[in-house]
C-alpha cells in the first residue's frame, strides 16, 4: 500500500519533484568536482614532490650551509690551463660537489640507527662543467704612420713601416671559441636502490647497476639527455678523461628529472675529489605518521645537518598550481558546502509548501483512520526518493565535470624554491647547490573521482532528502481532519 500511493503521487508532481531533485543535484555535483578537482591538485603536488624525492623517501638529511670563509666569495670559480699551440682544440672538465657542501659517508650509518628511521642510504651530486675550444693567438702590428702625411713621405723609401716612423705596435686578431656544457652526475648506492635518487626512475633501455658494479665504469642516463645527446645503450663518453659505458636509459616515473647521469657511489666520490662524502642522505621513516618526531630526532642527535621533509618542501611550491590548489581547498569547498546547504533548504521549503497544498489529501487520510506516524513517513518516503533522484543526476553531473576536466588536462605550473637551509636533494639533485634556483615544471590536471566521493554523494543525497522530509512531516503531522473538512469549498 505504501509503495503503490508513494508511486502515485511521485507522478502526480512531477514537476516538483523534479525541481527537488535538481536542486540537490547541482548541490551535489558541485561537491563531487571540487572534491575530485582537489585529489587531482593533491596528486600533481605529489608528483611535483616526487621530483625532488625519490618513492618511499620520507625526508633527506644534507650539510647545513655555512657562510664563505675569510678571502673566499663562495661563488663558483673556474680554472683554465691553455695549451700554446692555437692549432689544437682544448677540452678541460670542472667537477665538484653541488654547493661544495658534502657529509661524511659515515653520517648514513649514524641517521639509520636514529629511533624511528627504518633505512638510510647516501648520494652524492656533483655538477660537471665541460669547456671545449681553442684560443686563436693574435699578431702583434707596429703602424707605419700617425698621419696622412707620413704615409705619402714614406711611400718607396728604405726603412718605411718601422717604429721609427713613431707608430705604437697593436695585436690584431685572435681570441678564443668555446662551447661550455654543464651537466649533473648523481652516485647511486648500487646495493640500495630503491630508497634515494633511483627511485623515481624507470630503465626502459638495457639494464640498471648490479651489486657488484661498485667501482664500475657505467652509467645510467636520462631518457631526456640521452636524446639530446644521441646516447644509446653501449655509447661511451669521458668525465674528466674517465671513460664510461652507458648501460640503460632511465625514464623518471613522473614529471622529467634534473639528473642527467647516474654513476655509481664510489666513482662518482672519485670524480669529484670527495672520498668517503655524500652530499643527501635519503631516509625512511617506521611510521610515516612520526615524520615530524623522526626529524627532531635527527637534528638533536646529529649537529651541522639540515633535515628536510616533503611538507618542508610543500611549503616552497608555488605558481598556478599552488594557487589552484589554495581555490579549491577553500574558495572551492566553502563554495560547494554554501551551494549544498541552500540546495537543502530549497528541498525542504519547496517539500514544506507541497505539504501545505495537500490539507485536504492529509486531512481526509487521518479522518479515514491514517495515523500522524503514517502521514509523517508518507511525506518522508517521497522525500527521500526525490533525494535519491537528485543523487544519481548529481552524480553524474559531477562524474561528467571531473571527465571533462581530466580530458582537457590543464596545464599548471610550480616552481620550487628554496627551503632556506640546504633542503634535501632529490633525484634531481636538489642538494646544497641548488639552493639559490628554483625549478619549474608543467603539470598536467587531473580530476579522480574516488568510491568514497561516490559515497559522499549518496549519503548528501539521502541527507537532503531526510531533512526535506523531516519539515514536510513534521507540518503534515500537525494537521487535523477538521482542517480538509474546512478546505471543501
Amino acid at each position: 500500500m505504501f509503495g503503490i500511493y508513494l508511486k502515485r503521487e511521485l507522478g502526480r508532481r512531477k514537476k516538483a519533484a523534479l525541481v527537488i531533485a535538481l536542486g540537490l543535484a547541482l548541490g551535489i555535483a558541485l561537491v563531487i568536482t571540487v572534491n575530485s578537482v582537489s585529489a587531482g591538485m593533491t596528486q600533481a603536488q605529489d608528483k611535483v614532490l616526487k621530483s625532488l624525492y625519490g618513492l618511499g623517501t620520507d625526508m633527506t638529511v644534507t650539510k647545513a650551509r655555512t657562510a664563505p670563509t675569510s678571502g673566499s666569495s663562495g661563488g663558483p670559480n673556474f680554472k683554465f690551463d691553455a695549451k700554446s699551440s692555437s692549432s689544437s682544440t682544448q677540452s678541460s672538465d670542472r667537477v665538484q660537489t653541488q654547493g661544495g657542501q658534502a657529509l661524511k659517508s659515515s653520517l648514513v650509518t649514524k641517521v639509520a640507527g636514529q629511533k624511528g628511521v627504518e633505512s638510510a642510504v647516501g648520494a652524492l651530486s656533483l655538477n660537471v662543467t665541460k669547456v671545449d675550444g681553442s684560443f686563436t693567438q693574435g699578431k702583434a702590428k707596429t703602424s707605419t704612420s700617425s698621419s696622412g702625411s707620413s704615409n705619402n713621405s714614406g711611400q718607396g723609401q728604405p726603412g718605411a713601416g718601422s717604429s721609427s716612423s713613431g707608430g705604437a705596435p697593436q695585436v690584431q686578431g685572435g681570441g678564443a671559441n668555446f662551447d661550455v656544457n654543464s651537466y649533473s652526475v648523481v652516485g647511486v648506492d648500487v646495493a640500495h636502490q630503491g630508497l634515494g635518487p633511483l627511485s623515481t626512475m624507470k630503465v626502459t633501455s638495457g639494464k640498471t647497476f648490479t651489486t657488484a658494479q661498485t667501482s664500475a665504469k657505467v652509467a645510467l642516463v636520462s631518457k631526456s639527455y640521452a636524446k639530446e645527446k644521441k646516447y644509446k645503450v653501449g655509447s661511451t663518453f669521458k668525465i674528466s678523461g674517465t671513460k664510461f659505458t652507458v648501460i640503460g636509459i632511465a625514464t623518471p616515473d613522473s614529471s622529467e628529472s634534473d639528473t642527467d647521469v647516474f654513476v655509481p657511489l664510489k666513482v662518482a666520490q672519485t670524480l669529484g675529489d670527495a672520498k668517503n662524502q655524500v652530499t643527501t642522505i635519503y631516509v625512511k621513516a617506521t611510521d610515516s605518521k612520526q615524520i615530524s618526531t623522526v626529524k627532531k630526532e635527527i637534528t638533536a642527535n646529529i649537529s651541522g645537518t639540515t633535515v628536510t621533509t616533503s611538507a618542508d618542501l610543500a611549503s616552497t611550491v608555488s605558481g598556478s598550481l599552488s594557487t589552484a590548489s589554495s581555490l579549491a581547498t577553500s574558495v572551492g569547498k566553502w563554495l560547494s558546502i554554501a551551494v549544498l546547504a541552500a540546495a537543502f533548504l530549497v528541498a525542504a521549503l519547496l517539500t514544506s509548501s507541497a505539504v501545505s497544498r495537500r490539507v485536504r489529501e492529509f486531512g481526509t487520510l487521518k479522518a479515514l483512520g491514517w495515523p500522524s506516524r503514517n502521514v509523517t513517513r508518507q511525506v518522508v518516503g517521497e522525500s527521500i526518493v526525490n533525494g535519491l533522484i537528485g543523487g544519481a543526476l548529481g552524480i553524474a553531473l559531477g562524474v561528467g565535470a571531473a571527465y571533462a576536466v581530466t580530458a582537457i588536462s590543464p596545464k599548471l605550473t610550480a616552481q620550487l624554491g628554496s627551503t632556506g637551509g640546504g633542503a634535501g636533494g632529490g633525484p634531481g639533485g636538489g642538494g646544497p647547490g641548488q639552493q639559490a634556483s628554483q625549478n619549474t615544471l608543467e603539470i598536467a590536471l587531473s580530476a579522480p573521482v574516488s568510491l568514497t566521493t561516490i559515497a559522499l554523494a549518496v549519503g548528501l543525497a539521502v541527507a537532503g532528502g531526510l531533512i526535506a522530509g523531516a519539515m514536510g512531516g513534521w507540518r503534515a503531522s500537525r494537521m487535523r481532519p477538521a482542517d480538509a473538512l474546512r478546505s471543501v469549498s
